[in-house]
C-alpha cells in the first residue's frame, strides 16, 4: 500500500496517520532504518495518546502491507503490469519492470480512492499538519534504536508538495516514478513508458475491491 491507502481508516486522527506513512517516510532517506511492529509494540500503551496512536499507526502500516501483499489482485496485477512495461520500456533485465509493476499498482491505487472521495486528500493533509514533526522524529527515533531526525523536516516537506496530487496525471505521475527510480538507482524511464499508463489506471478502478479486501 502506498501513503493515502494505509491511512482510510484513520484520516482523523493525525497522529495514526502519521504512524502510518513513517515506514515510508523512512524509505525516503533513511532506508536501512527499520521501525518494525516489535520495536512499536511497547508504546502502544503510552499514557501519551499521541505517542500511543503514532505506535498504532506504524503497526497497521505493517499489517496492512502483509495482507494487501498476499491479496490475489495485487499479485496479479504487478507481474501483468510488469509484463507491459517489460513490453513498452524494451527493458531486457525484469528488475526495472518487476519494482514498476509492484508499485504503480499502490499508487495507482491512491489514486483510485482520492478519486471517489476528492475531499479526503485536504483531510489526510490537514490530519498530517497537526502533528509535531519533533515528537514524531525523537519517538521514531526512539522506538528503532536509530537516528530519524531528517523526519523533523521531512514531514513539513510532505506537506508542503502534496505530490500525491500528482498520481491524476499520466505527466506528473512519471515525473514521481522517476524521482523514486534516481533514489532506488535505476534508469530513468523512457517516455513509451506512458503508453501503459491508461490501461494500468482502468485495471486498479475494475479492481479496487479486490485489492482492498482482507
Amino acid at each position: 500500500m502506498n501513503f493515502f491507502a494505509h491511512a482510510q481508516h484513520c484520516l482523523d486522527d493525525p497522529y495514526q496517520c502519521a504512524g502510518v506513512a513513517v515506514p515510508d517516510w523512512l524509505g525516503v532517506f533513511r532506508p536501512r532504518v527499520r521501525c518494525r511492529s516489535r520495536h512499536v509494540e511497547p508504546h502502544i500503551g503510552s499514557q501519551n495518546p499521541d505517542i500511543a496512536a503514532l505506535s498504532v499507526g506504524i503497526m497497521r502500516h505493517h499489517t496492512d502491507d502483509g495482507w494487501f501483499h498476499e491479496t490475489a489482485a495485487f499479485s496479479e496485477l504487478s507481474v501483468d503490469f510488469a509484463g507491459r512495461i517489460r513490453c513498452a520500456t524494451g527493458d531486457v533485465d525484469g528488475m526495472r519492470p518487476s519494482f514498476l509493476g509492484h508499485i504503480l499498482v499502490e499508487l495507482l491505487l491512491d489514486w483510485t480512492l482520492i478519486e471517489e472521495k476528492p475531499g479526503d486528500l485536504d483531510r489526510y493533509y490537514k490530519s498530517l499538519a497537526k502533528v509535531s514533526p519533533t515528537l514524531v522524529a525523537r519517538q521514531v527515533s526512539n522506538m528503532c534504536g536509530q537516528d530519524a531526525g531528517e523526519l523533523e523536516s521531512l514531514i513539513p516537506r510532505f506537506l508542503e508538495v502534496r505530490f500525491l496530487e500528482d498520481y491524476g496525471e499520466d505527466e506528473t505521475l512519471c515525473y514521481r516514478l522517476n524521482q523514486v527510480m534516481k533514489r532506488v538507482r535505476l534508469a530513468e524511464l523512457p517516455v513509451t513508458f506512458r503508453e501503459v499508463l491508461p490501461q494500468a489506471r482502468h485495471d486498479v478502478r475494475e479492481r479496487r475491491r479486490d485489492l482492498l479486501a482482507r
